[in-house]
């Protein structure tokens, strides 16, 4: 016999917890259901853990870069794996402790750990035992694209989420993925020590971004000795004598053969769906698999809410998170939140990093609407001198009309914090006028936004 609830929530990643403690805390008897770590994709295998070692990755490239600050060190610099990984768990066993405390001291809110799946359209089964809920939300996130390439069979291989149980330095690690995750990792292990090599599908980095930022990326990249091969095709895989993995890729229409000690596969994520048996419900999947939503997150069946990776509006923690504040505001706040009143935003996280904001170039001239552009070079900022880090640029984007913004991108130090400079602009629908007009303090790198502001051309 069903056990009758309130609410129930399905999935630990970083919409579920949050929703789930506002609906124990509002007076409903809920249930989250977790099959493995709470926190999700953020906490375990994403955010968190990578750029824990990014952190680690650009210690050691610093210290190799000691000498040019007037500092020496004594012998090479060494990159110890088993440390680097054990620094990383502490910090992801903290967070994800502390959500489950969290989880377990809440009032009318019991976690339960196993594979969720409906048996009926209000109905869901977990380890033996079944809920009935009239609420029920859907947050189980996305795993790994794994391609069928001749041969991938007989080789090991690592994905973004395995790849975060390596505790040894890979000799020449071999990434098939030239966007936002499979770049992290590049200019990672390649600070680490390892040689790398990205193999590439696409005609450039990244093709999301405009052609100016994906080439200085490839720049930076290739600067620190990452070997690039854009325009592969006919991926096949074959394990080597003594181990290792032997890739071989048309390049352009010429034959490329890598020769590694790993291989990582980046590119790209995919619902998980499939074990929540859906087929017993109504609900409706898009054509690549995702939870089809409306603005308010609510599914086609009316009672049955998704958020996060799994519909596809977003796969980043902030996206996942902002679906929970969504659903609460019109769940328990009389408060008509949508997906469509959120500016689009994020960062990758390469040294310079990358944050980017609204539209880009290639999207304003699709639009048609006349707009105004900013470009400021790192090399004329003077902060980013001081700094030694003189790499990348700053661009932003104007209605020429109105005189709102319209998007930014910052390749440069400090980007993914300045970015936000725009976003609240954005937000508050501020022209530009005014940041035009601030001073901002010196030295920084953000002051030179006002001066950018003031250097606007037409975008021809």
């Amino acid at each position: 016999m069903a056990e009758n609830v309130d609410a129930i929530v399905i999935g630990g990643g970083q919409a579920g917890p949050f929703l789930a403690v506002r609906l124990a805390q509002a007076g409903m008897k809920t249930v989250i259901i977790e099959r493995s770590h709470m926190g999700g994709t953020c906490v375990n295998n994403g955010c968190m853990p990578t750029k824990t070692m990014v952190a680690s990755a650009r210690v050691a490239h610093m210290a190799r870069r000691a000498a040019e600050y007037g500092v020496a060190l004594a012998g090479d610099v060494r990159v110890d794996m088993k440390a680097v990984k054990a620094r990383k768990d502490k910090i992801v066993e903290a967070s994800s402790t502390g959500l489950v405390k969290w989880i377990e001291g809440t009032e009318n809110l019991e976690l339960i750990w196993g594979t969720a799946r409906f048996t009926g359209p209000r109905e869901i089964e977990v380890g033996g035992r079944v809920f009935s809920a009239p609420r029920i939300f859907l947050n189980t996130g996305g795993s790994p694209v794994v391609p069928d390439w001749p041969g991938l069979a007989e080789v090991s291989y690592l994905t973004n989420e395995s790849i975060m149980d390596l505790d040894v330095l890979p000799d020449h690690l071999i990434i098939v993925g030239g966007s936002y995750i499979g770049l992290e990792f590049a200019q990672m292990f390649r600070r680490f020590g390892s040689r790398v090599t990205v193999v590439e599908h696409g005609e450039r980095l990244i093709s999301r971004e405009d052609p100016d930022v994906s080439d200085t990326i490839r720049e930076i990249l290739e600067g620190e000795g990452i070997a690039i091969h854009l325009n592969s095709r006919d991926i096949s895989v074959a394990p080597m004598d003594g181990g290792g993995v032997k890739l071989n890729a048309n390049v352009g229409g010429v034959s490329m053969t890598a020769e590694g000690s790993h291989l990582l596969l980046a590119i790209g994520r995919t619902p998980n769906v499939e074990a929540l048996n859906l087929g017993v419900t109504d609900v409706v999947v898009t054509e690549r698999g995702f939870i089809k939503v409306d603005d308010q997150l609510r599914t086609n069946v009316e009672g049955i809410w998704a958020m996060g990776d799994v519909t596809g509006h977003g796969a980043f923690t902030h996206t996942s998170y902002n679906d929970f504040e969504i659903v609460a505001a019109n769940l328990l706040d009389n408060d008509p939140r949508r997906v469509s009143d959120r500016i689009d935003t994020y960062a990758l996280f390469i040294d310079p990093p990358l944050g980017r904001v609204g539209m880009s170039e290639a999207d304003i001239r699709r639009s048609g609407r006349k707009a105004l552009v900013g470009l400021m070079p790192m090399t004329r900022v003077g902060r980013a001198k001081e700094k030694g880090e003189t790499q990348g640029f700053m661009k932003v984007f104007v209605d020429a009309e109105s005189e709102l913004f319209l998007g930014a991108a910052f390749l440069c130090t400090e980007g993914d914090e300045i970015v936000h400079i725009i976003l609240d602009a954005m937000a508050g629908k501020v022209p530009y006028t005014v940041l035009k007009r601030a001073m901002h303090i010196h030295p920084t790198v953000s002051e030179l936004i006002p001066t950018m502001l003031q250097e606007l051309k037409p975008l021809e």
